[in-house]
């Protein structure tokens, strides 16, 4: 199983990146792509640039990801309660190209930050508008308090309902 995991940050240490990789090192027999927003930054989306230059060819890589890919696994980063501008700007130019951006991939949401809410505004955001954007939605969880309940050094989840929460979702794929 050909599994895409992200975090949606453009942090360098991004914690959701790790997150979304612990998340899909769960999946048995999975083929993980894990990538790095960093390497998709173009030009911040308006009409005027696709109507002067197109699409960049990133955003069509990261759409042809999506579509390689059996499931998606994705953590959202916060910012000010909402998407990250990395991931954001990614989106818009990828819808551009085909609004059903996830193209009926079964996709597993999460989130998580250093407080306690644990992002829970952008994955109620990004759950709400995921059927716009033909995303299957197999479960959305969210880690509070990263670093009280992630182990940098062992790269796994501490938290042991969010464990059994996750693996409960993922033994539906």
């Amino acid at each position: 199983m050909k599994v895409l995991a992200f975090g949606a940050s453009n942090s360098k240490s991004s914690i959701n990146k790790k997150l979304a990789s612990y998340a899909a090192q769960q999946i048995s027999d999975a083929d993980i792509s894990l990538i790095d927003l960093n390497d998709f930054e173009m030009p911040i989306f308006s009409e005027e640039r696709e109507k002067e230059s197109g699409i960049p060819a990133l955003a069509h890589a990261f759409y042809n990801a999506i579509g390689e890919a059996d499931v998606i696994v994705m953590s959202f980063a916060e910012h000010n309660g909402s998407y990250s501008s990395a991931y954001k700007n990614l989106f818009d130019w990828t819808s551009r190209i085909d609004m059903k951006v996830f193209q009926n991939k079964p996709v597993l949401m999460l989130s998580t930050s250093p407080g306690q809410s644990g992002a829970q505004s952008v994955l109620a955001s990004a759950q709400a508008s995921a059927p716009y954007f033909s995303a299957t939605v197999i479960g959305a969880l969210t880690l509070p308090s990263f670093f009280d309940n992630f182990d940098l050094e062992q790269g796994v989840v501490t938290n042991q309902q969010f464990n059994r929460d996750l693996l409960g979702i993922l033994s539906n794929i």
